[in-house]
C-alpha cells in the first residue's frame, strides 16, 4: 500500500512538473517538483525491495548525483545539444541494464516480461548508440561518411533490423543466451540509423531520441513493476513524438525523409563556405557605428538569435542591449524558429539563461505578419533560417521550409564572421538585399561595440533617466 501510495503521489507530482515546464515562470518550480516525484520513486522501490542491496544503491545515487551536479555547473550553452543527447543515450543505457539485470534474477519469466525486457533493450541499445553518435557529430568528433549517403545503407541497416527480430524470436522461446546478440546487434541498429543524418536534422533526431528514451523507460517499468516509470516513459515518448513532428513541420521536412533520405545539404557549408563567399555579388558590410545608429532611431528592433550567438556566449550582452533600448522607448522582441540551433528550444534555453522575459519568445507564425512594420532586424547567427530562397527558389534544397520572414522589414543587419553557408550548403539571398547589411564579426565583440556605440550617442542617459 505504501509503494501504491507513494507512485501516485510521484506521478502526480511529475505530471505538475511537466506542466510547469511550459512557462518559463513557473519552470524552475516545475523541474523541482519533477526531481522530487522521481526521488520519491526511487524510495518507494527500496522501501518495496526491502532495501536489499541498499549500499551499492546509494553509491550510485551518490556517482550519477555527483556527474550530474558537475555537468550542471561547468556544460556551457554551446554544448547543450551534446549535452542533452548524452542524457538521452544514459537513460537507454539505464533501461537496457535494468532489462538485463531482471532476466539474471532466478525463476522462470512470463510472456510479458520477456516482451518488456526485449523492447528495453532493443530501443535502450538503439537509443544509447544513436544518442552518442548524435554527441559526436554536434561536437564535431564525427563527420557523416560518404558511404552512409548511398543506397546501400539501408541494406546494412534492414539486415540488422531482420536479425535483431530473429533474436527476438529466439529469446521469446525460451532461449535468453539471444539476449547478447541482440544487444549487439540493436547497439550497431543504433549507429547504422543515426549516422548517415545531417547535422541541419539534429533538432529532429535529438527530439526522437528523446522520444526513444521514453519508450525505453516505459517498457523498463513493466519490467521492475514501476507505476511512475510506466507513466513518466509513456509522457516522454508521446512528447518526443509531438516535439519531432513539430521539427519536421518546421523544416517542411517528412521523417522518413530525414531518417532514410540521407543529410540534408550533404555537400556541407564546411566543405564549401569559401566558395559560396566568392558567389556572392552585391553585399553591403557596415560598421557597428553604423547599425548603433539605426538602433536609436528605430521603434520596433526585433533580435534573431542563432547558434552563432550560442557560440559567442553572447545572450548576457544582447539582453544587456535590449534594455538598453528598452530604456530608450524601443520596442523589442526575439524572434524564434523552431529548428534554430542544434535542439529543439535552444534559443529558448539560450535567452532564459539571461533572463529574458518570456514574453518577448515570439514565435515564427506569430512574428512573421509583423516583419513589415519593424524597423530594424538584427540577425546573429542564424542563416538557413532566414534564408528567402526557402520561398521564392523552387530548386533551393530549403524550398518549402517555413522561415523568418526577415526580408520584409525595413532594415535588416546580420551579425556574422563571415560568408559562409550554413547546414544546407547554399548561398543565403538575403545577404545581397538592398536593405540588408552585414556587420561582421564576433556576435558577442559587435553586441559589445552596439552597447559602446548606443551609450556614446547619449542612449544610456536616456535609458537611466526612464528609471
Amino acid at each position: 500500500m505504501n509503494q501504491l501510495l507513494l507512485d501516485l503521489t510521484a506521478v502526480l507530482l511529475l505530471a505538475l512538473g511537466l506542466r510547469g515546464l511550459a512557462k518559463l515562470r513557473t519552470a524552475r518550480t516545475a523541474n523541482g517538483l519533477a526531481a522530487l516525484a522521481i526521488g520519491l520513486a526511487v524510495v518507494g522501490l527500496l522501501l518495496n525491495q526491502g532495501l536489499a542491496g541498499w549500499p551499492w544503491m546509494l553509491g550510485g545515487l551518490a556517482l550519477g548525483g555527483g556527474i550530474g551536479v558537475v555537468l550542471a555547473l561547468r556544460v556551457p550553452m554551446t554544448a547543450m545539444p551534446e549535452t542533452v543527447a548524452l542524457f538521452n543515450g544514459c537513460g537507454g543505457m539505464a533501461s537496457l541494464l535494468v532489462a538485463l539485470g531482471v532476466v539474471g534474477l532466478p525463476g522462470p519469466m512470463g510472456l510479458l516480461a520477456t516482451v518488456s525486457v526485449l523492447a528495453s533493450v532493443v530501443v535502450g541499445a538503439i537509443t544509447f548508440s544513436g544518442s552518442l553518435v548524435a554527441m559526436a557529430k554536434l561536437q564535431e568528433w564525427l563527420d557523416t561518411p560518404a558511404w552512409t549517403q548511398r543506397q546501400a545503407r539501408h541494406a546494412v541497416n534492414i539486415t540488422l533490423a531482420v536479425a535483431c527480430l530473429v533474436c527476438c524470436v529466439v529469446v521469446v522461446q525460451g532461449q535468453l543466451l539471444g539476449l547478447a546478440p541482440l544487444t549487439l546487434l540493436a547497439l550497431l541498429l543504433g549507429i547504422g540509423l543515426t549516422l548517415p543524418i545531417g547535422g541541419a536534422d539534429m533538432p529532429v533526431v535529438i527530439s526522437l531520441l528523446n522520444s526513444y528514451s521514453g519508450v525505453a523507460a516505459a517498457a523498463a517499468g513493466f519490467v521492475v513493476g514501476s507505476a511512475l516509470l510506466i507513466v513518466a516513459g509513456a509522457m516522454v515518448g508521446a512528447a518526443g513524438l509531438i516535439l519531432t513532428q513539430v521539427m519536421c513541420t518546421a523544416m517542411n521536412r517528412s521523417l522518413t525523409s530525414v531518417l532514410f533520405g540521407g543529410a540534408l545539404g550533404a555537400s556541407s557549408a564546411a566543405a564549401g563556405g569559401d566558395k559560396e563567399a566568392e558567389s556572392y555579388g552585391r553585399i553591403t558590410s557596415c560598421s557597428a557605428e553604423e547599425c548603433a545608429m539605426a538602433l536609436e532611431q528605430a521603434e520596433r528592433v526585433v533580435f534573431v538569435p542563432g547558434y552563432g550567438l550560442a557560440v559567442a556566449q553572447a545572450q548576457h550582452s544582447l539582453r544587456e542591449l535590449a534594455r538598453l533600448l528598452e530604456g530608450h522607448g524601443v520596442e523589442v522582441s526575439y524572434a524564434i524558429h523552431p529548428v534554430a540551433g542544434r535542439m529543439p528550444g535552444h534559443m529558448n534555453v539560450l535567452l532564459a539563461e539571461a533572463d529574458v522575459p518570456y514574453d518577448q519568445l515570439i514565435e515564427m507564425d506569430v512574428i512573421n505578419p509583423e516583419f513589415p512594420r519593424t524597423d530594424v532586424v538584427i540577425v546573429l547567427g542564424a542563416n538557413d533560417v532566414v534564408n528567402p530562397q526557402a520561398k521564392n527558389d523552387p530548386t533551393s534544397p530549403l524550398f518549402g521550409m517555413p522561415v523568418l520572414e526577415v526580408d520584409q522589414a525595413r532594415s535588416v543587419y546580420v551579425v556574422k564572421r563571415g560568408l559562409g553557408a550554413g547546414y544546407a550548403g547554399i548561398k543565403n539571398g538575403l545577404f545581397e538585399l538592398p536593405q540588408t547589411a552585414m556587420v561582421f564579426g564576433d556576435a558577442k565583440a559587435v553586441i559589445n561595440g552596439l552597447i559602446t556605440e548606443l551609450r556614446g550617442l547619449g542612449v544610456g542617459k536616456k535609458a537611466l533617466a526612464t528609471v
